[in-house]
């Protein structure tokens, strides 16, 4: 049995938005961040980093969101097209993509306002770094507008583990009333029109973000 720790939030949401494109029978641990839950003896052994989502396939252990997209696609489907097959130059066109969405839009801008405005309790208020990042998410995204001008996905003709990534990263945007391009906003719709997407936000956002 699969299981899935982790909810109410656009990290989350990748793997359970994943395992719903592949059909995947699995259990649903929908604790929070910053909610405690993440800082239980049991939750520690999983991950010491005290970070969801993470992912249990028997033995197997995994945490970081683009890490569990890509590892349920290789395992569980192979022939669905949604993670290229590896040595492949869409496969090195796949990384490239989720290593920019984890990185540039992530955890150097999205993840700076969260800091600083909604956990700004913790790490402290800084409207400068803010607005930085805000800007620095626009300059990123500029790039993923250009990329999308003819074509609605990120790796070669259809929807694949990179949209998903790049999905979840927009709507998290469009919640932190970041401005987002038209082709951008139609992009995203499209994706987010997905039976599995729908299912998985159904789930994932059934609770409440920690704090």
């Amino acid at each position: 049995m699969l299981t899935i720790w982790g909810g109410a939030s656009s990290r989350s949401m990748r793997a359970h938005w994943m395992a719903h494109e592949l059909g995947l029978d699995y259990e649903a641990k929908l604790i929070g961040s910053r909610t405690g839950e993440t800082q239980t003896e049991a939750f520690r052994a999983l991950n010491p980093k005290e970070k969801i989502p993470v992912l249990v396939d028997d033995d197997l252990v995994l945490t970081e969101s683009a890490a569990i997209v890509t590892y349920l696609g290789d395992t569980y489907g192979k022939d669905s097209g949604l993670v290229p097959a590896p040595y492949t130059r869409e496969r090195a066109l796949y990384n490239q993509w989720n290593s920019f969405i984890q990185m540039e839009l992530d955890a150097h801008t999205l993840y700076v306002v969260r800091k600083h405005r909604d956990l700004a309790g913790l790490y402290g208020q800084a409207p400068a770094a803010v607005s930085s990042a805000i800007e620095g998410f626009h300059k990123q995204i500029a790039v993923a507008e250009q990329a999308l001008t003819d074509s609605n996905f990120l790796v070669g003709d259809h929807f694949t583990g990179a949209d998903l990534m790049m999905t979840t990263t927009l709507k998290w945007a469009v919640a932190y009333e970041v401005d987002l391009a038209p082709r951008l906003i139609q992009y995203g719709t499209l994706h987010a029109a997905r039976p599995a997407y729908r299912k998985a936000g159904r789930l994932n956002f059934s609770i409440s973000a920690g704090a």
